[in-house]
């Protein structure tokens, strides 16, 4: 019990007001250090948010204010935290792909009929679908040059396109000249592209289909079978022609040889002939019976070679003839060249 001031009983105890006076002066020291601490712990909270990481294949666009600062690799960055310095991850490695004229998902494929349906050079409505492939090559120039740049890239796809197909008949883009659509589609966009600094560089260009409106489809199928027949016909043909001139040409250097041959034999028999009538007219000059019975001989030499002879046995036959068939020559080859010489027979040898 507090003594009442003044009384004389114990030592007087300062008044309460002090202890409050006191109490609240150590709660506001204590609450400007607590409040201190939260302030510091808020601004280190705040720079931290300015740790960044960038993966490979990546790179980070610093902007200092919405103004272009740098650019950062891949690892582990610090950027001032915003709104002092943003950071922007671009994906410079991945090669991504921009579809004309459809749009194809995982389960599904659907066609955009305002993209794919163009107007040829003939005045004809063909319905083409493209697929382009591309990738980041300049991060800063796809942040800051153009707003949406991937869709500034599907309406110049759509525009290079769409000047291929207007100088091109319906038959060169259907059939005949589908390469050079794709070639010229992807010249004109990788201009383009260059042209309003996208930074976007063009991989590659594809024709995914190119077709007549379906109200027509199978009229045009049918030119496009028949210029298809027409194809295979040429070049059969040119096959055929392939084979047959250079047979014919090789025949014909045959023909000619094996003539040039024969002249060249019957030339050279010629000559032999003469000289050896040449040699038996001297050979005769100087002895004539001899000569002469040299000849005979040589001649019936070569008049008996083409002769079947039959030789028979006097004694077995008994001095009579007998008729002799020539069982040889009934099925009707190898017949005798000389009937008469199998008629008869000397009787005796």
């Amino acid at each position: 019990m507090l003594s009442k001031p003044g009384s004389g009983g114990g030592q007087d105890l300062p008044p309460l007001s002090e202890y409050v006076d006191a109490l609240s002066g150590w709660a506001s020291r204590r609450r400007g250090a607590f409040t201190l601490l939260v302030v510091l712990a808020v601004l280190l909270l705040w720079m931290a948010t300015g740790i960044y990481s960038v993966q490979p294949g990546e790179e980070g666009v610093v902007r200092t204010f919405g103004g272009f600062t740098g650019v950062t690799t891949s690892g582990l960055n610090y950027h001032l935290p915003s709104p002092i310095q943003q950071v922007t991850i671009v994906d410079v490695s991945s090669v991504r792909r921009a579809e004309i004229g459809f749009r194809s998902s995982a389960t599904q494929r659907q066609d955009v009929l305002g993209e794919a349906l163009m107007l040829t050079a003939d005045e004809n409505i063909v319905k083409v679908e493209l697929l382009v492939q591309y990738r980041i090559a300049n991060s800063r120039d796809f942040v800051f040059s153009v707003q949406n740049p991937e869709d500034v890239l599907l309406t110049s796809a759509e525009v290079a396109l769409r000047d291929t197909v207007g100088k091109m008949s319906i038959d060169a883009v259907i059939t005949e000249e589908r390469a050079r659509v794709q070639d010229q589609t992807r010249v004109i966009l990788a201009q383009l592209m260059e042209s309003y600094g996208t930074g976007i560089q063009i991989t590659d260009v594809r024709l995914q289909g190119a077709d007549p409106p379906e109200e027509v489809s199978d009229a045009f199928q049918e030119v496009v079978r028949a210029l298809a027949d027409k194809e295979r016909l040429i070049n059969e043909s040119e096959a055929y022609q392939n084979d047959i001139v250079p047979r014919a040409r090789g025949n014909k250097q045959k023909l000619i040889e094996e003539a040039d041959a024969f002249k060249q034999q019957r030339v050279l028999r010629a000559t032999g002939d003469a000289e050896r009538f040449l040699s038996i007219l001297q050979a005769y000059r100087l002895a004539p019976d001899v000569t002469r019975e040299r000849m005979h001989i040589e001649a019936l030499e070569g008049v008996l070679q083409q002769v079947q002879l039959t030789l028979l046995d006097a004694d077995a036959i008994g001095g009579q003839v007998l008729p002799f068939l020539p069982l040889k020559g009934l099925d009707g080859s190898d017949f005798p060249s000389s009937p008469d010489a199998t008629d008869a027979a000397p009787e005796g040898d």
